[in-house]
């Protein structure tokens, strides 16, 4: 049987939220940015993008596992929350990640540093979460062996077990697993108003842009001069194709955002898989499935292979298809 999110190997992960706890308990999410400060890679933010529906992950608080949740839906793109405040200061009030978690808060919330001398040998080999004397790491979020996992579970007692049996149930629906992507509606409806408040947008401007966001209007008919068809459907009837932004729209200046090099003429299902990072293209032509795709509904959507050839990209697409690859696409390591 196709590999499905219903039945892929689960993962473990430990989230350090001192800072944050109490505003992603009440929300039912994890939040992280995508870059440091200095747009640098961060290990432990790259990991939003490889979780996945049914993965199980312990909530470290002051010193404690203080929750344990399951992931209920892959990462979307989400600015930060605004309800976090002044807490990171730092962090790009834009470039961030949210997942979607069922949390339970736990009875017997345990003290790792207790327990070291079972947990000290399990830890991966790099990125551990914990420091030999028990301190958590610097750093948000870790991948934790299943052996480790299976400890700190057995530690926590029946709760924990119950809770994740539970879950994995539920999982098991696939209605329960929904798409998440308030974060990303909430997103785009902030910018739609920055666009309307602005005065400096002459009223035909503003039309295009709002256009724009559905892949509509001029932005589409300049996508038209560049493209001709959707890139994996092959279905060339514009009354069947959306212009579908490369850097999404939410994420583009007014500029980009009716640059027609900054688009693919696709089919609105296409356009869903390529606008949360499901498939993506090198810069060759050659098609990106992200692992954490369900391949059973890309089969029934008749969705090709990785590696179908989709045709070549115009210099300036390519550009684009940089910051897609590098900001959009979620993976997920074996």
């Amino acid at each position: 049987m196709p590999d499905s999110p219903l039945n892929r190997v689960t993962k473990y992960w430990w989230v350090s939220q001192n800072q944050t706890f109490e505003q992603e308990f009440e929300g039912g999410y994890l939040w992280s940015p995508r870059r440091n400060s200095n747009g640098g890679y961060n290990h432990a933010y790259e990991n939003m993008r490889d979780m996945a529906p049914g993965d199980v992950v312990f909530s470290f608080v002051d010193r404690r596992i203080k929750a344990i949740s399951i992931v209920r839906y892959c990462a979307v793109p989400s600015p930060k929350p605004e309800e976090f405040g002044d807490i990171g200061p730092h962090w790009h009030p834009k470039l961030g990640w949210m997942v979607a978690v069922d949390y339970k808060l736990l009875n017997n919330a345990i003290e790792p540093r207790s327990h070291m001398p079972i947990l000290g040998p399990l830890q991966p080999a790099h990125y551990a979460p914990l420091q030999v004397n028990g301190d958590g790491n610097q750093a948000y979020l870790f991948e934790v062996p299943k052996e480790m996992a299976q400890v700190i579970i057995g530690l926590i007692g029946q709760e924990a077990k119950e809770f994740s049996l539970n879950s994995f149930a539920a999982a098991d629906t696939a209605a329960t697993i929904i798409d998440d992507s308030r974060a990303i509606v909430n997103w785009e409806n902030a910018e739609q108003k920055k666009i309307e408040i602005d005065s400096h947008i002459t009223n035909t401007v503003r039309v295009s842009l709002t256009n724009a966001r559905i892949g509509q209007g001029l932005f589409k008919q300049r996508v038209m001069r560049i493209e001709k068809a959707c890139r994996i459907t092959k279905v060339s009837n514009p009354e069947h194709l959306i212009g579908s932004h490369i850097r999404p729209w939410r994420e583009s200046d007014n500029d980009q955002r009716l640059d027609g090099e900054n688009g693919l003429l696709l089919t609105p299902t296409i356009d869903h898989l390529f606008d949360r990072g499901f498939i993506s293209f090198e810069n060759t032509g050659s098609l990106i499935i992200s692992p954490v795709a369900d391949r059973y509904s890309l089969d029934k959507m008749k969705i090709p292979e990785a590696g179908f050839y989709a045709g070549t990209f115009s210099a300036q697409q390519k550009q684009y298809l940089d910051f897609h690859r590098d900001m959009v696409l979620l993976k997920r390591t074996h």
